[in-house]
Protein backbone atom coordinates (compact mmCIF):
# COMPACT_ATOMS: atom_id res chain seq x y z
CA UNK A 1 0.00 0.00 0.00
CA UNK A 2 1.35 3.39 -0.99
CA UNK A 3 0.26 6.23 1.30
CA UNK A 4 1.60 9.61 0.24
CA UNK A 5 0.84 13.31 0.15
CA UNK A 6 1.97 15.67 -2.58
CA UNK A 7 2.78 19.39 -2.35
CA UNK A 8 3.92 22.31 -4.46
CA UNK A 9 6.78 24.17 -2.83
CA UNK A 10 7.41 27.75 -1.73
CA UNK A 11 11.18 27.63 -2.18
CA UNK A 12 13.93 25.11 -2.83
CA UNK A 13 15.90 23.92 0.19
CA UNK A 14 19.45 25.21 0.49
CA UNK A 15 22.31 23.09 -0.83
CA UNK A 16 20.11 20.75 -2.86
CA UNK A 17 23.21 19.27 -4.50
CA UNK A 18 24.22 17.68 -1.17
CA UNK A 19 21.23 15.30 -1.14
CA UNK A 20 21.16 11.93 -2.91
CA UNK A 21 19.31 12.10 -6.21
CA UNK A 22 18.02 9.90 -9.01
CA UNK A 23 17.18 10.64 -12.60
CA UNK A 24 13.77 9.17 -13.44
CA UNK A 25 12.07 8.61 -16.78
CA UNK A 26 8.60 7.10 -16.84
CA UNK A 27 5.97 6.31 -19.43
CA UNK A 28 2.36 5.27 -18.97
CA UNK A 29 0.78 2.32 -20.74
CA UNK A 30 -2.56 2.95 -19.03
CA UNK A 31 -3.93 5.54 -16.61
CA UNK A 32 -7.00 3.73 -15.16
CA UNK A 33 -5.69 1.60 -13.60
CA UNK A 34 -2.22 3.09 -13.68
CA UNK A 35 0.34 0.91 -15.44
CA UNK A 36 3.70 2.57 -16.00
CA UNK A 37 7.26 1.70 -16.83
CA UNK A 38 10.09 3.53 -15.10
CA UNK A 39 13.82 3.92 -15.50
CA UNK A 40 15.47 5.13 -12.30
CA UNK A 41 19.18 5.59 -12.91
CA UNK A 42 20.13 2.11 -14.19
CA UNK A 43 17.15 0.22 -12.75
CA UNK A 44 13.92 -0.58 -14.59
CA UNK A 45 10.41 -1.34 -13.27
CA UNK A 46 6.84 -1.86 -14.30
CA UNK A 47 4.38 -0.50 -11.75
CA UNK A 48 0.67 -1.13 -11.23
CA UNK A 49 -1.22 1.35 -9.03
CA UNK A 50 -4.79 0.82 -7.91
CA UNK A 51 -7.40 3.53 -7.56
CA UNK A 52 -7.07 6.24 -4.95
CA UNK A 53 -5.47 9.61 -4.39
CA UNK A 54 -3.61 9.45 -1.07
CA UNK A 55 -3.64 5.70 -0.39
CA UNK A 56 -3.67 2.95 -3.00
CA UNK A 57 -2.23 -0.42 -3.86
CA UNK A 58 1.12 -0.39 -5.63
CA UNK A 59 3.09 -3.29 -7.12
CA UNK A 60 6.54 -3.01 -8.69
CA UNK A 61 8.01 -5.65 -10.97
CA UNK A 62 11.63 -5.54 -12.13
CA UNK A 63 12.37 -5.19 -15.85
CA UNK A 64 15.56 -5.31 -17.86
CA UNK A 65 16.61 -2.43 -20.11
CA UNK A 66 15.35 -4.10 -23.29
CA UNK A 67 11.90 -4.77 -21.84
CA UNK A 68 11.71 -1.19 -20.55
CA UNK A 69 12.58 0.29 -23.94
CA UNK A 70 10.13 -2.02 -25.72
CA UNK A 71 7.27 -1.05 -23.38
CA UNK A 72 8.20 2.65 -23.35
CA UNK A 73 7.76 2.70 -27.13
CA UNK A 74 4.19 1.46 -26.66
CA UNK A 75 3.24 4.21 -24.19
CA UNK A 76 0.76 6.90 -25.10
CA UNK A 77 1.23 10.57 -24.38
CA UNK A 78 4.06 12.36 -22.62
CA UNK A 79 7.14 10.64 -21.28
CA UNK A 80 7.96 12.20 -17.93
CA UNK A 81 11.55 12.97 -17.01
CA UNK A 82 12.65 14.42 -13.68
CA UNK A 83 15.37 14.53 -11.07
CA UNK A 84 14.30 13.27 -7.64
CA UNK A 85 16.15 14.49 -4.56
CA UNK A 86 15.84 12.40 -1.37
CA UNK A 87 15.70 14.87 1.52
CA UNK A 88 15.48 13.65 5.12
CA UNK A 89 12.84 15.34 7.27
CA UNK A 90 14.03 14.82 10.84
CA UNK A 91 11.50 15.17 13.65
CA UNK A 92 8.40 15.56 11.46
CA UNK A 93 5.44 17.23 13.14
CA UNK A 94 1.92 15.84 13.39
CA UNK A 95 -1.34 17.46 14.50
CA UNK A 96 -3.14 16.33 17.63
CA UNK A 97 -4.39 12.79 17.20
CA UNK A 98 -1.45 11.91 15.00
CA UNK A 99 1.38 9.49 15.77
CA UNK A 100 3.90 10.11 18.53
CA UNK A 101 7.09 9.02 16.75
CA UNK A 102 10.35 8.22 18.56
CA UNK A 103 12.88 11.02 18.96
CA UNK A 104 15.04 9.78 16.05
CA UNK A 105 12.10 9.41 13.60
CA UNK A 106 12.77 10.67 10.08
CA UNK A 107 10.60 10.83 6.97
CA UNK A 108 11.94 11.27 3.45
CA UNK A 109 10.82 14.08 1.18
CA UNK A 110 11.03 13.09 -2.49
CA UNK A 111 11.54 16.40 -4.28
CA UNK A 112 10.87 16.11 -8.02
CA UNK A 113 12.24 18.75 -10.38
CA UNK A 114 10.65 18.11 -13.76
CA UNK A 115 12.38 18.41 -17.12
CA UNK A 116 10.71 19.88 -20.23
CA UNK A 117 7.92 19.96 -21.17
CA UNK A 118 6.86 20.18 -17.51
CA UNK A 119 9.58 22.52 -16.22
CA UNK A 120 9.43 24.63 -14.08
CA UNK A 121 7.14 22.27 -12.14
CA UNK A 122 8.56 21.10 -8.79
CA UNK A 123 6.65 18.78 -6.46
CA UNK A 124 7.41 17.26 -3.07
CA UNK A 125 6.00 13.88 -2.04
CA UNK A 126 6.10 12.33 1.42
CA UNK A 127 5.24 8.67 2.03
CA UNK A 128 3.78 7.46 5.31
CA UNK A 129 3.29 4.19 7.15
CA UNK A 130 -0.36 4.87 7.95
CA UNK A 131 -3.32 6.97 6.83
CA UNK A 132 -3.46 8.63 10.26
CA UNK A 133 0.15 9.77 9.92
CA UNK A 134 -0.54 11.12 6.41
CA UNK A 135 -3.71 12.92 7.46
CA UNK A 136 -2.17 14.59 10.52
CA UNK A 137 1.22 15.46 8.97
CA UNK A 138 2.19 19.12 9.35
CA UNK A 139 4.32 20.04 6.34
CA UNK A 140 7.53 22.06 6.67
CA UNK A 141 7.38 25.80 6.00
CA UNK A 142 8.99 25.50 2.56
CA UNK A 143 5.99 23.50 1.27
CA UNK A 144 3.21 25.55 -0.30
CA UNK A 145 -0.04 23.92 -1.42
CA UNK A 146 -1.25 20.38 -0.67
CA UNK A 147 -2.16 18.96 -4.10
CA UNK A 148 -2.65 15.36 -3.00
CA UNK A 149 -6.28 15.35 -4.15
CA UNK A 150 -5.72 17.45 -7.29
CA UNK A 151 -5.52 14.95 -10.14
CA UNK A 152 -3.75 17.52 -12.35
CA UNK A 153 -0.58 17.04 -10.28
CA UNK A 154 -0.49 13.25 -10.55
CA UNK A 155 2.13 11.89 -12.93
CA UNK A 156 -0.44 9.68 -14.67
CA UNK A 157 -2.43 12.83 -15.53
CA UNK A 158 0.71 14.65 -16.68
CA UNK A 159 1.33 11.78 -19.08
CA UNK A 160 -1.90 12.62 -20.96
CA UNK A 161 -2.01 16.40 -20.40
CA UNK A 162 -2.33 18.38 -23.63
CA UNK A 163 -0.84 21.54 -22.10
CA UNK A 164 1.72 20.45 -19.53
CA UNK A 165 2.70 23.98 -18.52
CA UNK A 166 -0.84 24.88 -17.47
CA UNK A 167 -0.02 23.71 -13.93
CA UNK A 168 0.94 26.25 -11.32
CA UNK A 169 4.74 26.21 -11.21
CA UNK A 170 6.49 26.04 -7.88
CA UNK A 171 9.16 28.39 -6.53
Amino acid sequence: MEIERKFTIRKLPAHLELYPSHHIEQAYLNTDPVVRVRKQDDEYYMTYKGRGMMAREEYNLPLNKEAYLHLRDKADGNIISKTRYMIPLEHPRFAEGGPKPPEDYTLTIELDIFDAPFAPLILAEVEFGSKIAAETFLPPDWFLEDVTYNVAYHNSYLSIAKTPLSLQPSV
